[in-house]
């Protein structure tokens, strides 16, 4: 052995030897309160409609999301999101903004049920529309301008319901100013946005498009979602968020953009969420069901490493999954 490897002093693997010494000098820390769970709201009762792409995933009745409720209160998880599936669709997506959906239905049980539950609600029209596109078409091009008063529509009747933020996602410029007026100009000054601010067109959305029944019947979403090639542009969108007063802001999907987060954490102190999503989610369960993987050391460095990358929380399917690991 080398004199210098014999003299040597500094041994970064000291610090590695055991368990407690790793989490003595632990920089990153993942725990329940960083999760979000998502769940999708079908009509009727006592029903839970497994999502083939997406084991462990179900879409639910109300009855059935008030069980789930407790379940996250009990698992020490903050919040979830919700995504309505309608009974009727057409092409302006009117069932979005009803008073009886059953997005609004479900928070105003839940809020009932588990008052200090944080929820979310995802406002987007693409479920409810005929086409399958996030806003109004018009010559086979989704109108900007003549979507944004049917999303704050939308918001609003969330806010009226009880939703604790709105989450607007559906990548229209402008949309975060015009929901926030109309909240504030209905005495909801109080409701929370979450934008999607940085949302990119992923080829990760498949199994979340199964899930709702939101899947275009024409063209694509290219020409409102984000480029994946483009991360300057990323903060651009989140910059013209905030300054339209988003009270926190997304990036979706998370894996392929752990980049993009990090610019946003490094350049923007406003909360930031990642949505750990659809496609991410069915890679994972795919891989450990063929035994290729150990799904659980997987989930969790996943989360870690989007955590580490700058997300104050995260949007996951493997909510409930990783907090029961991460408490046992």
């Amino acid at each position: 052995m080398s004199n210098r490897l014999a003299d040597l002093r500094i041994r970064p693997r000291r610090l590695r030897r055991s368990e407690a010494r790793r989490r003595l000098v632990r920089e990153t820390t993942l725990a329940p309160e960083d999760l979000v769970m998502p769940y999708f709201v079908i009509p009727g009762r006592r029903k839970r409609e497994p999502v083939p792409s997406m084991p462990g995933v179900e879409r639910l009745t109300v009855d059935e999301l008030v069980r789930e409720a407790g379940i996250l209160v009990r698992l020490g998880i903050p919040g979830l999101i919700l995504f309505g599936l309608p009974a009727r669709k057409d092409a302006a997506g009117s069932e979005a903004w009803s008073p009886s959906g059953a997005v609004q239905q479900a928070v105003r049980a839940v809020k009932r049920a588990v008052p200090d539950l944080a929820v979310l609600t995802d406002v987007c029209l693409c479920e409810y529309t005929s086409h399958g596109h996030c806003g109004v078409l018009r010559g086979g091009e989704v109108d900007n301008d003549a979507t944004l008063p049917l999303l704050a529509k939308t918001a609003l009747s969330h806010a009226r319901a009880g939703a604790d933020l709105v989450a607007p996602s559906d990548m229209m410029d402008g949309r975060v100013r015009a929901i926030r007026q109309a909240l504030d100009r209905s005495g909801f000054k109080g409701t929370g946005i979450l934008a999607y601010a940085a949302k990119y067109a992923s080829g990760f959305y498949g199994p979340f498009r199964e899930a709702a029944g939101s899947t275009p019947r024409s063209g694509d979403r290219r020409g409102y979602q984000m480029d994946p090639p483009n991360a300057r542009e990323a903060m651009r969108e989140i910059a013209l968020d905030l300054e339209e007063g988003a009270d926190a802001v997304m990036v979706k999907p998370a894996l392929a953009y752990l980049d993009v987060i990090r610019r946003a954490r490094d350049r923007f102190d406003a909360p930031l969420a990642a949505y750990n999503v659809s496609g991410e989610y069915a890679m994972v369960k795919a891989a450990a069901a063929a035994g290729w993987l150990d799904e659980r050391r997987i989930v969790l460095e996943i989360l870690t490493g989007i955590k580490r990358a700058g997300a104050d929380f995260i949007l996951t399917y493997h909510a409930k999954d990783a907090a029961r690991w991460l408490k046992a």
